[in-house]
């Protein structure tokens, strides 16, 4: 197996993928309020392949944070993290979230934001601590409203698309 920078050309396979683990209706959750509109990051994005085969897929993309005074801060949104239900528990996603999040640290990434369950991304350095005062574009259960860096955060803002990252309509 391999994890590969993910494509353009990936796209429609990581629809599939992700539709067969979230469905369709993924669209109305809230962390895709944060997607609408923007490319992925395709530096901090990636597939994982077997033999030519997708078998996972995690994206990364650009948003904000914005304080109650001041500018907005930048953020990245990390998810969805999907893996091939028959190839669940080998650790793909785990390998996933690790090149992802060296390749946000080594490119000096501002702060990684997702909406996830605690005791399995914990151990990437995801916390809830100093996200309950934030706010997004919709319904979000605080205590997976995570945030891996960012000491000195505002505790108190709204999460959005980051300015100048939506594409052409």
């Amino acid at each position: 197996m391999h994890i590969l920078p993910a494509q353009a050309a990936d796209l429609p396979e990581i629809d599939v993928l992700l539709d067969a683990r979230f469905g369709p209706a993924r669209h109305n959750r809230t962390a895709y309020r944060l997607r609408e509109g923007v490319a992925m990051d395709g530096a901090l994005s990636f597939v994982a392949r077997d033999g030519g085969a997708l078998v996972g897929s995690l994206q990364c993309w650009p948003i904000a944070l914005q304080p109650v005074a001041g500018a907005a801060l930048p953020l990245l949104l990390l998810g969805p993290v999907a893996v091939v239900a028959s190839r669940e528990g080998e650790g793909i996603a785990s390998r996933l979230i690790t090149t992802a999040l060296a390749a946000a640290d080594a490119a000096g990434a501002p702060p990684v934001l997702l909406i996830g369950d605690a005791p399995f991304y914990g151990r990437f350095g995801f916390t809830a601590e100093g996200t309950g005062g934030w706010q997004l574009p919709g319904p979000v259960d605080r205590a997976r409203l995570l945030l891996r860096g960012g000491a000195g955060l505002p505790r108190v803002g709204r999460v959005e698309v980051a300015d100048g990252v939506r594409r052409a309509a």
